[in-house]
């Protein structure tokens, strides 16, 4: 939840300093500038839109953000996504500094 929360900070610094994507959110000529910032995004945001949404979290969710993802061994705790790609040295840690930092 701390990244989401993080990524989402970002998005409304970005949007309200006026950095907008170029080009229309839909087929229908609905810009990203007209798009407001906040919650109040959700209801000028296509329907089809947020469903693509939902469904592209949900497929992360369910598909890729897994402790076993991509054939490699089950995580040692809860949240463990490291899969052989990216790892920040968590094996050189003592028993005690992966305690800690869990």
């Amino acid at each position: 939840h701390g990244r989401i929360s993080m990524l989402a900070v970002l998005g409304q610094v970005v949007t309200k300093a006026g950095i907008r994507l170029p080009g229309d959110i839909d087929l229908s000529g609905t810009s990203f500038e007209s798009i407001p910032t906040g919650w109040s995004a959700v209801e000028k945001i296509p329907q089809a839109g947020l469903y693509q949404m939902l469904a592209f979290v949900g497929f992360l969710e369910l598909g890729v953000m897994k402790d076993s993802a991509n054939g490699a061994a089950p995580g040692d705790f809860p949240g463990d996504f490291r899969n052989g790609a990216l790892d920040f040295g968590w094996d050189t840690f003592s028993a005690e500094e992966q305690a800690q930092k869990r």
